[in-house]
């Protein structure tokens, strides 16, 4: 589908909406059930076949994945739009054009991408890869296209204008700082909406590590590394009840 156009999409413009729509309604439920046994039943492989290069390339997904989370955070921090769908169908009340979504259309859906793919590059197992890599990127372009289709049959020209001006995933840098400075950063709202994706970050990453030590081992014998990461993992469920808590109590505001 065409930015700038509004017309009506072809045959395969349609198809692809209705995946994008699906993928919309029912994310929640088809990446854990595509991508989790993927993960699971195939093991990490060592990149280049050493595991003492692999730790180099460990660092580089987990700043990958790291990188993805505070773009999410910085997004949802400064100015949050509603795209959470209603009824489990596309929806926005109004075009917010201010913070990150002033440089970037989608950094949300940016920030997922990078984070699962800084995950596939510290699990590194090539086929796992191969799979995921392609399927994750035509999931995401395909509910892309499916918002925008929306917001451009709802908002119309005001919509067409913002793509005109501001690129789909990557940001544009151009005055970025200025927005950065310009506005108000909320921490409540912030913890609020995000504790989840969080946590389920961080134990993903813990346990594709844990998985890497006990091949590394020829077997499960407790370690340093892995008292290390259960530790991690028992403060970020800490963390993670304490967040819930605050949240149900409504000490970190409402919506």
């Amino acid at each position: 589908m065409k930015e700038s156009a509004q017309a009506s999409p072809s045959h395969s413009g349609r198809v692809v909406l209705l995946v994008g729509n699906f993928l919309f309604r029912y994310r929640n439920a088809v990446f854990p059930i595509v991508f989790a046994p993927l993960l699971i039943l195939s093991p990490p492989r060592p990149f280049g076949g050493d595991w003492r290069i692999d730790v180099w390339s460990d660092v580089a997904g987990l700043a990958i994945a790291a990188t993805g989370q505070l773009l999410r955070i910085l997004v949802i921090g400064l100015a949050y739009i509603r795209r959470g769908g209603k009824e489990g169908r596309i929806y926005a009340d109004s075009l917010v054009q201010t913070g990150l979504f002033a440089h970037s259309r989608n950094p949300l859906y940016l920030g997922n991408m990078l984070m699962i793919g800084g995950l596939l590059l510290v699990h590194g197992n090539p086929i796992a890869v191969a799979i995921a890599a392609p399927l994750l990127l035509s999931a995401y372009l395909s509910i892309t296209a499916a918002e925008e289709h929306f917001l451009a049959e709802r908002f119309g020209e005001a919509y067409l204008d913002y793509c005109r001006r501001v690129p789909r995933f990557f940001p544009r840098l151009t005055g970025l700082s200025t927005t950065v400075r310009g506005m108000s950063f909320n921490w409540r709202k912030v913890i609020r909406k995000e504790y989840g994706t969080v946590y389920v970050t961080i134990s993903l990453a813990l346990a594709l590590l844990a998985r890497e030590i006990v091949l590394q081992e020829g077997g499960f014998h407790r370690t340093r590394a892995l008292d290390g990461l259960a530790a991690a993992w028992l403060a970020a469920t800490l963390g993670y009840a304490v967040a819930r808590i605050l949240k149900k109590r409504k000490l970190l505001g409402t919506d």
